[in-house]
């Protein structure tokens, strides 16, 4: 695993430690475009009463407009937990050439409902950081049922 995947995977974490700090379910994302990080988000569904504000949306919208086009064609997203159905039919369309992910999601994540959602040339990467992404989420779902 390139050390450069883990150190922007930890920057994905410091969002969903946002998140989970808001009451948001603790996912965090950011974009990392020739090197450097060029948007960072985290899950603002309950904030803005939006269950389409996922971190992946808040990302792919904010590095969009700071490059002027649609598509992602020269970045790699970074995110916390495997993206959803939902995102990865946005991630397809931004043609995002390269995903990493952290933690695996079982039951709602895209691998399960559409494996075909993402560009075809697409690498996807994950396992990156996977404990810590798991136990975020165990831990914030934990405090919700105390």
């Amino acid at each position: 695993m390139p050390s450069t995947d883990i150190e922007f995977m930890r920057k994905a974490i410091g969002e969903a430690r946002r998140a989970f700090e808001e009451g948001e379910i603790p996912i965090g994302a950011v974009v990392v475009c020739q090197g450097r990080i060029i948007a960072r988000g985290h899950n603002l569904t309950e904030m803005l009463h939006d269950v389409t504000a996922h971190a992946e949306m808040q990302v792919i919208t904010s590095a969009a407009n700071l490059l002027g086009g649609k598509y992602l064609t020269g970045c790699t997203l970074y995110v916390t937990v495997e993206p959803c159905v939902m995102c990865a039919g946005a991630i397809g369309w931004a043609q995002i050439p390269r995903i990493v992910y952290g933690a695996p999601d079982e039951k709602r994540g895209y691998r399960r409902y559409a494996p075909g959602a993402f560009h075809p040339k697409a690498e996807v990467v994950g396992g990156v950081l996977e404990e810590e992404c798991r136990q975020l989420m165990q831990d914030f779902f934990a405090a919700k049922r105390a």
